[in-house]
């Protein structure tokens, strides 16, 4: 029997590698049946205000509203390739901790879904990876985005923005 995945969790940030995952994300959905959902969450890393001396809530409506832009983009371009069942969440606090803990069990999360990082190894070291995270630490399974569509390997920026000129 072929293991089918109910509840598929995708963080979003913008992201290419984010995209990415979304793009699959609604591939395995589909391939899922009717009843599969996709739950989209962007994080609102609050730890990240804490260090400014002039904080203002502006900033994070601002970063709110942006997310919610490109979140809405997102469920229409899913809604518009069949799956019925999709929402999001914007939530707040430590990213690694609000994908993988909080929500899977709030949700029932069966799947995540996540883009491989961009960061590197002395950033890894620095701030920590969000991916490496929530696979050490999450109690469902993850599935982290590399390739494409057609299992090409992710562009690289310089490749992206080259596509982008011509």
């Amino acid at each position: 029997m072929l293991q089918t995945y109910q509840n598929i969790l995708v963080p979003v940030d913008g992201s290419y590698e984010a995209e990415l995952a979304f793009k699959k994300a609604v591939s395995v959905a589909k391939r899922n049946g009717e009843n599969s959902s996709i739950h989209l969450v962007h994080v609102v890393d609050t730890r990240a205000f804490q260090n400014i001396s002039s904080f203002d809530t502006a900033m994070v409506e601002e970063v709110t509203a942006t997310a919610k832009k490109t979140i809405e983009g997102y469920i229409k371009e899913a809604k518009e390739s069949g799956i019925k069942n999709v929402d999001y969440s914007i939530e707040y606090g430590a990213p690694k901790v609000v994908i993988a803990k909080d929500l899977p069990q709030e949700k029932d999360i069966d799947l995540i879904m996540i883009g491989a990082t961009g960061l590197n190894a002395v950033e890894r070291v620095l701030v920590g990876s969000v991916t490496e995270y929530v696979t050490r630490n999450s109690k469902c399974d993850v599935l982290v985005v590399r390739t494409d569509l057609e299992n090409k390997p992710a562009l690289s920026k310089e490749q992206r923005a080259a596509q982008e000129n011509d």
